[in-house]
């Protein structure tokens, strides 16, 4: 009786002992293991990781996408509380199908640099259904302000209304004017192509030598320019709608011995951030160039944070601040602030 006495004792101790060192080994020993990226804390904050998806054009498009894509990817990273995807293409159809799948994948934000300004409504309505936030960056979407959280954008319209206005101011007896586009249905395209069509429809003394797209590409905008030339037509204004395009129809100026710039026979203009070309501008090679900030991740940045506390933002569409640029007044200060 005694032994079996002694022998409940022993196990009733020793299920004691196995109660108490299970309920203080887990917090002691992890097992190596580290937790899920999602659930590992954000910088000091002890919050979860906000999950995004970042859909932009590709960065080789222009100096002006490079700087914009490479703000974005050191904005959004686990250090400041995220874990993001990354997406760049210049094809809408892919950047669509890329926004369903990231949809499916249910990621808390998805950021959209969209190619084109229409065919997403069905990409905004699944995102909406699946309570993903949608927030426009650099350019806008056709669609009702109810499909999207918030945009940060520049104002592609007021760019190109800035730029013609510009132009007028010059003076000139007549316009003859190769122009350059740039992707076909972008924000930025309908943007500055938008103001300068509605000069030439209402003026007699404008007029389009030529008017073609280069997709953004130098090499095909100094085949443009090459062709005009070759034809024999006058023109003495070239308006590019980025700066690559401009520079390439530069290019093609200065191998047919052609003059621009700041006393030449071609005013040249162009549009973005890059440095080079306000130092272009700067030496009066160029006579202008319209500023497209390409630094809007800080700010989405700003709206996702308060979004993710409770704080819906205080603007629905937030304009980066831009402005004009020609080589009477462009200064150094100006260069080392604005460019990229």
């Amino acid at each position: 009786m005694k032994k079996v006495l002694c022998l409940v004792l022993t196990l009733c101790m020793v299920l004691a002992l196995a109660a108490c060192g299970g309920k203080n080994s887990a917090p002691a020993d992890s097992g190596g293991q580290t937790p899920a990226p999602d659930a590992q804390p954000a910088g000091d904050t002890g919050s979860e990781l906000i999950t995004v998806g970042v859909i932009n054009n590709d960065p080789n498009e222009s100096g002006y996408r490079t700087a914009n894509d490479a703000a974005m990817r050191a904005t959004f990273t686990e250090d400041n509380g995220y874990k993001a995807t990354f997406y760049n293409n210049n094809d809408a159809a892919q950047q669509i199908a890329t926004a369903q799948q990231m949809i499916q994948d249910e990621v808390d934000f998805l950021l959209l640099s969209p190619a084109s300004t229409t065919g997403w409504d069905t990409v905004l309505q699944d995102a909406q259904a699946a309570g993903t936030q949608i927030i426009l960056f650099d350019r806008m979407l056709e669609a009702d302000e109810s499909m999207y959280v918030a945009a940060v954008v520049s104002d592609m319209p007021a760019e190109g209304k800035t730029a013609v206005d510009w132009l007028a101011a010059q003076g000139l007896d007549e316009y003859n004017i190769i122009h350059i586009q740039g992707h076909m249905g972008s924000d930025a395209q309908l943007g500055r192509t938008g103001a300068l069509d509605e000069k030439v429809a209402a003026e007699a003394s404008w007029n389009y030598v030529t008017q073609q797209t280069a997709d953004w590409d130098e090499a095909t905008a100094r085949t443009i320019t090459q062709s005009v030339i070759d034809s024999g037509k006058p023109f003495n204004v070239i308006y590019a709608e980025n700066n690559g395009m401009a520079r390439g129809a530069v290019a093609a100026l200065d191998a047919a011995g052609i003059t621009h710039g700041k006393g030449g026979d071609v005013i040249v203009m162009g549009f973005d951030s890059d440095k080079w070309a306000f130092e272009a501008v700067l030496e009066g090679s160029w006579n202008y160039m319209g500023l497209c900030n390409p630094l809007q991740a800080d700010t989405v940045d700003g709206i996702i944070k308060d979004l993710a506390a409770g704080k819906a933002p205080a603007q629905k569409i937030i304009y980066t601040p831009e402005q004009g640029f020609d080589c009477d007044t462009l200064t150094q200060a100006d260069v080392d602030t604005y460019g990229t």
